[in-house]
């Protein structure tokens, strides 16, 4: 049944990635981050899972790998910063389930002889399942790597090493004292490294969720990538919708200020209107015909009073002054045609600041629109069940944060 859904989540992915139409300026903008996933994507398929192994230097992630594998693969010193770049080795379990569990040892965060620092955190930030390591309280370095973590939808297994010296009322409070620091909604388990006990934790945990831990991830990596795919477009399209509003907002000023007729003006604005929303929506990659462009503009025009009103209500005020002060100009030897430039110039400055105010809003509701049209990752991750509450809160807490750091009406024009 899991090898099932397994395969499901695999080919959902797999679906989804292969009917995103990228530019080659996008292949190669976000290339790293295609190859990241590609590579997750793989391994999603072939159900190999990845835990990277991060913390401070000294607290002993080295000796604690070694420990889980039973032999001495990576460096160790009693110097710290013995571990300088990431390293990797796959471990070995009876009966296990995935087809491989790959082991990621990392330097210190704190430690200022890093080779590539940032590409050491990303190694960690794209593991399926984060074992940080600590050996006594988290001071505040510690803690903002790890709401850094949780903020990146990382599920977190805290564990305390090199705890010979303490006793068990010193554990205790400690572990109290940890636990008050970290999300109150999410219950990160603190787990005290005393040998083989550590080894059949994880060995349990890996059987239970490794699959889980993988798929999330996945997806998660997927949305990750198709927010920025969406950033970068919607800030190329931003500029494009601006010169677009500007053109037309330059048009209609023209054709108001100098047209004295009533029907024509209106008909005229409703038309250049209509166009202008026609062609946010190419620009914005949505399909709208004819009736549904109409619409779009009925219902800005409806719920807009200020829209409705300069639209409709102040340019026919103006045309009529317009063509009282035309008609009675033979009357007036043509002194009546004085105030006729400066209410021309006053319809026209309307036109431009309600064209503008309909650009944004028809921007905005295509963009709303637009993304009901395509199927997110983030879709796929809410439609998947969770019966373990860690899972669900732990899902909540990445949902939280995205929908707070990525809210593109900022990116609109």
């Amino acid at each position: 049944m899991k090898q099932i859904k397994n395969n499901k989540n695999y080919l959902l992915l797999k679906n989804w990635w292969e009917n995103i139409d990228l530019t080659n300026y996008e292949k190669s903008f976000f290339n790293r981050e295609i190859i990241s996933f590609n590579q997750q994507l793989f391994r999603l398929k072939e159900k190999k899972i990845r835990i990277g192994v991060y913390g401070k230097s000294g607290v002993g992630k080295s000796s604690v790998l070694n420990s889980l594998l039973g032999k001495d693969i990576f460096k160790t010193n009693i110097i710290n910063g013995t571990t300088k770049e990431i390293q990797s080795e796959l471990w070995h379990l009876n009966d296990q389930i995935l087809s491989s569990i790959e082991l990621l040892d990392s330097p210190g965060f704190d430690f200022c002889d890093i080779k590539f620092s940032d590409k050491v955190y990303s190694c960690i930030n794209h593991s399926d399942l984060v074992l940080f390591l600590v050996s006594g309280d988290i001071n505040r370095n510690e803690l903002n790597k790890i709401s850094s973590l949780i903020k990146n939808g990382k599920k977190i297994i805290i564990i305390m090493n090199k705890i010979d010296l303490l006793n068990k009322k010193d554990i205790k409070e400690i572990k109290k004292n940890i636990k008050s620091k970290l999300p109150k909604d999410l219950n990160i388990p603190i787990i005290l490294n005393n040998g083989i006990n550590l080894k059949n934790y994880l060995t349990k945990i890996i059987n239970q969720y490794g699959e889980i831990f993988l798929t999330l991830n996945s997806l998660q990596l997927a949305d990750k990538l198709f927010l920025q795919i969406k950033e970068q477009r919607l800030k190329r399209r931003q500029k494009l919708a601006q010169s677009t509003i500007g053109k037309f907002s330059t048009i209609k000023a023209s054709a108001v200020a100098l047209n004295p007729f009533i029907l024509f003006d209106v008909a005229g604005s409703f038309a250049l209107d209509t166009a202008l929303i026609g062609k946010l929506s190419k620009i914005y990659g949505l399909k709208l015909k004819g009736e549904s462009t109409k619409k779009i503009f009925k219902n800005i025009s409806i719920n807009n009073l200020y829209l409705g009103v300069a639209q409709v209500g102040v340019n026919t005020s103006f045309n009529l002054i317009k063509k009282v002060i035309l008609l009675s100009a033979p009357f007036t030897h043509g002194l009546s045609l004085l105030p006729y430039g400066p209410i021309a110039i006053a319809q026209a400055a309307i036109a431009v600041h309600s064209t503008k105010i309909l650009g944004k809003l028809a921007a905005k509701e295509i963009f709303i629109r637009s993304k009901a049209s395509f199927i997110e990752p983030a879709i796929l991750i809410q439609n998947m069940t969770f019966n373990d509450p860690v899972i669900f809160n732990h899902i909540n807490i990445y949902f939280s944060n995205r929908n707070l750091n990525n809210n593109f009406v900022s990116l609109l024009p």
